[in-house]
């Protein structure tokens, strides 16, 4: 990127003047070294992203000045939302990372009967703000001007019932049809993946009878940091980004 991102988790306009975010001050104070008159870009999250220059530094605090309004055409034509069963910590991290990269509308994580970690009350608040700090970074990095939802962490059966009109879609190891045989989806999709050692029987079973459709990625087990990454990828590549 020609300058650096920085998000604001408050409502942008044109020709507004404001205070950047602590945490983005001290970045681009202190990491990026910026002074007076350089240039950078910020987005709310809700859609395109504005040129800005730096007015003042002083003391931590980075005042700056919005120009007009950009839209960035960086969002993918899929609406492709990630219901992870919840893996270990630092591999949370990397699928909520990559798949932001890989255009991820929204991720949901779940907690299934293999899940090594359990979360819920105040450390499952506690991981999921750490999450959106992820998720706001890949999205400053990558150049995405719109930040997935992240959703609150859930009971794998809790989430199954719930109503949805998406097309619903789980990988399932040597048990589904190839997911290049399937046409382009006409609307959103939810993918889901579970977490180390899969799903359980009953899980799948579940899955498979509130509407899933089992899909395989070939004739390899893939790990579950490896297994949502490889289907974005992959639907990007039948369907989306990496076609235009």
């Amino acid at each position: 990127m020609a300058f650096p991102r920085i998000h604001c988790d408050f409502r942008l306009g044109p020709g507004a003047q404001f205070p950047l975010p602590e945490d983005a001050a001290n970045h681009v104070a202190r990491a990026l070294r910026l002074r007076a008159g350089d240039a950078i870009v910020v987005f709310d999250g809700r859609g395109g992203e504005y040129d800005a220059t730096i007015l003042r530094i002083d003391r931590g605090r980075v005042d700056v000045k919005t120009g007009a309004l950009r839209d960035a055409g960086r969002e993918s034509p899929l609406e492709v939302g990630l219901v992870q069963g919840l893996p270990e910590a630092d591999k949370m991290d990397w699928i909520l990372q990559k798949a932001v990269e890989l255009g991820v509308a929204w991720i949901q994580p779940v907690v299934c009967e293999r899940s090594v970690v359990r979360l819920s009350g105040d450390r499952a608040a506690r991981r999921e703000s750490h999450w959106q700090r992820v998720v706001v970074a890949a999205c400053e990095q990558c150049g995405r001007d719109i930040v997935p939802a992240l959703r609150p962490t859930a009971a794998f059966r809790d989430w199954a019932a719930a109503p949805t009109t998406a097309a619903r879609w789980v990988l399932l190891p040597g048990a589904g049809e190839p997911l290049a045989g399937l046409e382009a989806p006409a609307g959103p999709v939810e993918l889901l993946v579970g977490p180390e050692g899969g799903l359980s029987e009953r899980e799948a079973d579940i899955a498979l009878t509130v509407g899933f459709r089992a899909l395989s990625l070939g004739p390899r087990v893939l790990r579950t940091e490896t297994a949502p990454l490889a289907a974005l990828a992959a639907m990007q590549a039948l369907w989306g980004d990496f076609r235009r």
